[in-house]
């Protein structure tokens, strides 16, 4: 089973990796996750990081003593993810929304998914079939995290606005309900400048 060279969404982030890693890597865990921190796993558990770019918040995680599978498209980020966080509890796989085709393979289920700054590359399409896949991947008692971008789309990239209405419109449908609705400024100074916001969103199961 072979992911796709390229997917709709990820155009542009691998001829821009080099610039990206660093900004990327200057993020604090903390504070880019700041509405949602208090939603993720005490204790160790089975974590998919989708779209996981360099590996900064799979680190992060992995140090806190759990189990990361984190899922990246982009060649680039993973070789930058293999030199700067090097940990036996992340494994790295090749893989992309919105079917998952490898993850979905292992019959794993996991305690928590995370979605940083992917879902609005995804066009309505994906983003219906997405949001299915990620459903049948959420353990019983496990958690969503994702977050939307809005504002200005840098050079090169492919988003929709997608807003956080229609998100968890999507997951009701899919028997996921909202336990955080968010907007925030984005961390990053320039972003600010730019009017870039993102909406914070979670959702659990309706049967746990």
């Amino acid at each position: 089973m072979s992911p796709p060279a390229t997917v709709p969404g990820t155009e542009g982030y691998a001829d821009q990796a080099a610039s990206l890693v660093g900004p990327y890597e200057a993020l604090a865990f903390e504070e880019v996750h700041r509405e949602e921190l208090h939603l993720l796993p005490d204790s160790a558990a089975r974590i998919l990081d989708v779209g996981a770019g360099t590996g900064h918040d799979a680190a992060w995680l992995a140090a806190r003593g759990h189990e990361v599978l984190a899922v990246e498209l982009v060649a680039a980020f993973r070789a930058a993810a293999a030199r700067l966080h090097p940990s036996p509890a992340i494994e790295w796989l090749e893989d992309a929304l919105p079917d998952l085709e490898r993850v979905h393979a292992r019959g794993q289920a996991f305690d928590a998914i995370l979605l940083t700054a992917v879902w609005m590359h995804l066009d309505e399409p994906q983003r219906r079939a997405g949001m299915g896949r990620l459903a049948a991947l959420l353990a019983p008692a496990g958690v969503l995290v994702m977050s939307l971008r809005h504002g200005p789309v840098p050079a090169g990239r492919r988003m929709f606005e997608v807003s956080g209405e229609e998100t968890i419109a999507l997951a009701r449908t899919r028997g996921l309900e909202p336990v955080l609705h968010a907007r925030t400024a984005s961390v990053q100074a320039a972003n600010r400048a730019a009017g870039v916001t993102w909406t914070k969103l979670a959702f659990r199961r309706r049967d746990a």
